[in-house]
């Protein structure tokens, strides 16, 4: 596969039908199932496993031991810290099995939010745009755009901006101390203006 305009080391597995963007880098041991799609720039660490249908944005940095099930989306800019966890069935069993899109509930990882190492996303859930979610997190619910949350389960602590900076709201707008953005805050959620 180094023909390709991206680099697979030789110790990963692509399926044929995948498609994967211009630039792309996926490392070893990883696997990439059939009509997944990745696009262009991301960076696959060790041991990835990327499910069928599966849908990767841009510019996307999954580390090492994080697997992504069908059901999953990420949009473009999404950073999965080591070993974070998704899951796709809301109610599995080993007896009863629960492997086809009937029972697969749909989970979305918005432009730009980060997933800390070991953090769990409970399948069925929206992760908004440039959210942060702390390691080790377990998140059971939808979290607004610019939510800081950590915990078990995962609440809202604070705001970040679009650079990774906390964003500390004295008033309900608020420029970002370190690029400068303008952010408004209204109740539980905060636009960039």
């Amino acid at each position: 596969m180094q023909d390709k305009d991206y680099f697979v080391h030789p110790t990963s597995i692509i399926e044929e039908t995948a498609k994967i963007g211009e630039g792309t880098k996926i490392w070893h041991f990883s696997h990439v199932m059939f009509e997944a799609t990745i696009g262009k720039n991301c960076k696959m660490g060790q041991n990835v496993y990327i499910g069928p249908d599966v849908t990767i944005g841009n510019n996307v940095k999954i580390q090492n031991n994080v697997s992504v099930y069908p059901g999953v989306t990420l949009e473009d800019d999404v950073f999965c810290g080591p070993s974070c966890v998704f899951t796709n069935v809301i109610n599995p069993r080993s007896e009863y099995v629960r492997n086809d899109e009937r029972f697969f509930l749909k989970t979305l990882v918005k432009k730009g939010a980060s997933i800390g190492a070991n953090a769990t996303i409970v399948c069925g859930n929206t992760i908004g745009k440039y959210v942060f979610v702390g390691a080790g997190a377990v998140v059971t619910k939808d979290i607004p755009d610019y939510a800081l949350v950590y915990g078990n389960p995962a609440e809202i602590r604070g705001w970040m901006c679009e650079c990774g900076e906390k964003i500390n709201f004295k008033s309900d707008e608020v420029l970002c101390s370190q690029c400068g953005k303008k952010f408004i805050k209204r109740g539980d959620s905060v636009k960039r203006i």
